[in-house]
């Protein structure tokens, strides 16, 4: 009978998985000489996320999202607006993620508060803040804590000797 180890069962994994038309870009992503490749899949181990959102991370990974370009170059709807709602660019999830100057004002901003809000509590845990361990989406940090050894800020102008834009 014939035998195929676990290595050579997930490198053809991986290979085929890579030439896929829709799943290829994470991987090719992944085999680039300057990414970790331990830490940026870390996340899906260490990060205590719900499986919905894990699932959802994955996809947007994969690029398998039903944004406007997906559905007229994938899903082949001829009739389909490209254009993002900001009418600048075609809507991908490069675009959305971090491109669209509509939902920069707004959307970018909760997500850059919602991320902070993780950081700030795994510091104030290290920093024995807090021993309270609630889940980060029911986590809400205080603006200044401290204790004898630590002092955490959040959201909070700093004295600078210079300016500071977006201080």
């Amino acid at each position: 009978m014939w035998q195929v180890s676990d290595e050579d069962y997930n490198n053809k994994v991986k290979r085929q998985w890579s030439q896929k038309a829709l799943h290829g870009r994470h991987p090719y992503d992944l085999s680039q000489q300057y990414v970790d490749i331990e830490a940026s899949n870390k996340w899906l181990t260490n990060a205590d996320l719900f499986t919905e959102t894990e699932g959802f991370l994955a996809a947007i990974q994969d690029q398998v999202i039903l944004t406007r370009n997906y559905k007229k170059y994938i899903l082949k709807q001829p009739d389909t607006e490209e254009l993002c709602r900001c009418g600048k660019e075609s809507e991908t999830i490069q675009h959305i993620n971090a491109a669209c100057e509509q939902l920069a004002p707004t959307e970018y901003v909760k997500r850059h508060d919602g991320l902070a809000k993780i950081i700030h509590q795994k510091l104030a845990e290290a920093a024995e803040l807090i021993d309270d361990k609630s889940p980060y989406y029911k986590y809400t940090p205080a603006s200044v804590w401290e204790n004898g050894n630590f002092k955490l800020y959040r959201n909070r102008s700093i004295l600078t000797d210079k300016t500071v834009p977006f201080n």
